[in-house]
């Protein structure tokens, strides 16, 4: 039975989540909350290591999520039901997409669905952020890379693996 939910999840993430990768943290979000198949902390790592891993990252986090619920077989069906809207929707785009593409109502869709994506992508940082407020060290920490990003201009990865490092010298050193 959690194969038929997760290919559903799944589906449902491929088919709603407009915006990229990350667009699909608030369906994980509330994946955790409903099924328990991961951890508000599993999600965290999930995001960090989807991010710096190879590959879309709602693709590698469908995989995660997928194997640490149901092994392999539901690693690899949680990834096949993520790609299959994008898939069919793509091909469909392709086949109508010179007609429609200077379309006034199809302009005005797309116009609408970015901020409702950002919107969500923010809801979800803010409850992680809520969530971590406790550790003064992390917050610490993002306020001073968040600064950072803002007044020197580098590549998102690039903080991200700078973060990373001083979290494992501070951990291997024992200070956190």
């Amino acid at each position: 039975m959690i194969y038929l939910y997760l290919f559903y999840e799944f589906f449902k993430i491929g088919l709603f989540s407009f915006g990229g990768g990350y667009a699909t943290i608030p369906f994980l979000y509330h994946i955790s909350e409903v099924y328990g198949w991961f951890s508000g902390l599993d999600l965290e790592r999930m995001i960090a290591i989807s991010s710096v891993t190879p590959g879309p990252v709602g693709v590698n986090m469908a995989t995660f999520t997928g194997l640490k619920s149901g092994g392999i077989f539901g690693a690899a069906l949680a990834t096949l039901a993520i790609t299959i809207p994008s898939f069919v929707i793509i091909v469909i785009i392709s086949k109508i997409l010179k007609k429609f593409k200077e379309n006034f109502y199809v302009k005005a869709i797309i116009y609408g669905l970015k901020p409702a994506s950002c919107a969500l992508l923010v809801s979800v940082a803010i409850e992680m952020i809520y969530s971590k407020v406790h550790d003064k060290f992390a917050m610490g920490l993002f306020i001073i890379f968040l600064t950072i990003s803002f007044i020197i201009k580098k590549d998102p990865l690039f903080y991200l693996g700078i973060t990373g490092i001083i979290g494992l010298v501070l951990k291997l050193l024992h200070f956190i």
